[in-house]
């Protein structure tokens, strides 16, 4: 069964949390990639930075619902996920609309196990981890390259390091 080693693509792109969303935005754009990993100055990763966090920018504002009950107001919504959204959308820097703590997986995460996550939490782009050092990152174009009959392709084509 593959797992994380053998399906990730280890020249990775990262950026700082002081890094321009429109930095990040360039990146991924110019990569053709959904996400960035976030790393700290000693190379610890604190989040990603995704093409949906980035999207979230342009969104309404998100006006909070509520109803009446005996002359009270009752949110719908808890004032704290509005303010978060509202910070999202007004990011400057990638630390302030990325996702903190983001889902990640080790070497040893079987294929399955990889594809039931990135489905199951709406991910685009996983981290992955050797004791705690980002050593690849997994997105989806891996996933679907392991489709791919691997006859007649390039030996690291499976392992995302050339494009489809």
């Amino acid at each position: 069964m593959l797992k994380a080693k053998d399906i990730m693509t280890t020249e990775i792109i990262t950026v700082h949390p002081d890094t321009e969303v429109v930095q990040a935005a360039k990146l991924l754009l110019e990569h053709h990639i959904n996400g960035l990993p976030v790393v700290d100055e000693e190379g610890r990763l604190t989040g990603i930075i995704c093409q949906d966090d980035l999207i979230a920018q342009q969104k309404k504002i998100p006006l909070p619902s509520f109803f009446i009950l005996l002359d009270s107001f009752i949110p719908l919504k808890s004032q704290k996920n509005i303010e978060k959204e509202v910070q999202k959308m007004a990011a400057i820097t990638v630390n302030e609309a990325m996702t903190h703590n983001p889902v990640m997986v080790d070497l040893e995460t079987g294929l399955e196990d990889i594809a039931t996550l990135m489905v199951k939490n709406s991910i685009h782009t996983l981290p992955v981890l050797d004791q705690g050092n980002l050593v690849g990152i997994i997105g989806k174009a891996d996933i679907l390259r392991t489709l791919m009959p691997a006859k007649g392709l390039p030996e690291n084509s499976i392992k995302g390091e050339e494009p489809l």
